[in-house]
């Protein structure tokens, strides 16, 4: 018994200081997508980790199945967000600078809003005349 409660001590305090590192890097890392990875890839597994842990100390009690569907939950919607978080940061900034290979060029010229001034017209649809 004394053994699992140290296990989990040593998980939260690991998923803690995972989450620490977290924050600090959205802090000082200087563009969206380094603070995107920052935000998703520590925090997510800090999370997990202190959940597994809170997992371990909570181990016969009715709250271990909510502790189970929320790391459940974190795995599924954590990649989902940062995807969309890129995507967006894509779209609104200007990348060139910072990416050393830009592999949305492609899609982006094929998905240009008609309703801007010069845009072309999606592929299958006939030009105005």
């Amino acid at each position: 018994m004394m053994v699992l409660d140290v296990i989990a001590a040593v998980l939260v305090l690991a998923g803690s200081v995972l989450a620490l590192t977290a924050a600090i890097g959205v802090v000082r890392l200087p563009d969206t997508l380094a603070r995107m990875h920052s935000a998703t890839k520590p925090q997510v597994l800090g999370l997990i980790l202190v959940l597994v842990g809170a997992l371990i100390r909570l181990r016969g009690s009715h709250d271990a199945g909510m502790v189970t569907v929320s790391i459940i939950f974190t795995l599924i919607t954590a990649p989902v967000v940062a995807h969309r978080v890129g995507r967006l940061a894509y779209q609104e900034q200007d990348m060139t600078e910072v990416l050393a290979v830009d592999q949305l060029v492609e899609l982006t010229d094929e998905d240009q809003d008609v309703s801007r001034p010069g845009a072309a017209p999606p592929p299958g649809n006939p030009s105005p005349r």
